[in-house]
């Protein structure tokens, strides 16, 4: 059966649609290409491997694309964290509401099963590090947080309600090849106009868990192909963290660049919302047997490898 791709021309939705023709699966894609590219699915478009439409999911049009398929990877979402603080409706509505609206048209045409990308916000500043999946209160600290959690509970009621099953995953920082934000985005963008300086968000020792995006989507397949419950929930990240300051430091050093200032804005959090410190237990997904492949600095040295060519 096919299996339809939301946010499927963005940065880890792209990645994800590579992987799903790999292994001889039919994919549809559906993206409003708000922040995705066509050109990230240029190779499959060229030799007629997926279906593609540009559709918002607010609006219609795109659900007769669910039409016998049987799952829905959802991954759309506005995924901008600093920014659902200042302007939260966007976050909402592009979560929350098209969340809805997918389950409702998966409803509707008889899918069976939806794949969900959460976050690791939703778990707030936890005060256990690692953070596992039973980890409570779920108490979110920004907007977009509270959004893919709202959108968990929904999914979780129509797998109840309607006989659908589930996986959700809560994702560390995903970084890789085309990644278009994020804190390495930022200092590439940031250096290439000033090579001389360097503004940091906050103290430069907010610490998180970093995986490399290709890590990631071998996870997700594997989660999906190995646990079988109503709803199956499993944090994706490393299994250690590296702080901003380091990042910086080895951003620098790949752009080969020397005597760069660093400007700090201050405060423990970088901005509202954020998290300072943020590492995910993974041991559930490693009881399935899979573990991450590489670390977070790894990860990183790998990403802005793959962001600067």
């Amino acid at each position: 059966m096919a299996c339809v791709v939301t946010g499927g021309a963005g940065f880890i939705g792209s990645h994800l649609v590579d992987a799903l023709v790999a292994r001889g699966e039919a994919v549809r894609v559906i993206d409003s290409l708000r922040s995705g590219s066509e050109q990230n699915l240029s190779a499959h478009l060229s030799r007629d491997r997926i279906l593609f439409r540009k559709a918002d999911l607010l609006e219609d049009g795109w659900q007769d694309f669910l039409s016998g398929a049987g799952r829905v990877w959802h991954l759309a979402a506005d995924p901008d964290v600093r920014q659902g603080a200042l302007t939260p409706e966007s976050q909402v509505r592009q979560n929350i509401l098209a969340t809805w609206r997918v389950l409702e048209a998966m409803r509707a045409a008889g899918v069976p099963e939806i794949v969900f990308t959460s976050t690791s916000t939703v778990y707030g500043d936890a005060k256990v590090i690692p953070t596992p999946e039973d980890y409570s209160p779920l108490e979110p600290v920004s907007v977009y947080g509270a959004t893919k959690l709202s959108c968990e509970a929904l999914i979780s009621a129509y797998c109840h309600s309607f006989g659908m099953k589930a996986w959700i995953f809560r994702f560390a920082n995903i970084i890789g090849k085309r990644s278009n934000h994020g804190v390495i985005w930022d200092f590439i963008r940031k250096l290439s106009g000033n090579p001389h300086r360097l503004e940091i968000l906050g103290d430069g020792r907010q610490s998180k868990s970093y995986l490399e995006v290709s890590a990631c989507v071998d996870a997700m397949l594997y989660a999906a192909d190995h646990a079988s419950g109503r709803v199956n929930t499993f944090n994706i990240g490393s299994e250690d963290w590296i702080d901003v300051r380091s990042i910086a430091d080895l951003v620098v050093e790949e752009m080969g660049l020397s005597g760069v200032e660093y400007i700090f804005t201050g405060g423990e959090r970088g901005w509202i919302g954020d998290v300072p410190r943020m590492q995910l237990s993974v041991q559930k997904l490693k009881s399935l047997g899979w573990k991450p492949p590489l670390g977070s600095r790894e990860s990183v040295r790998m990403a802005i490898a793959a962001m600067l060519e």
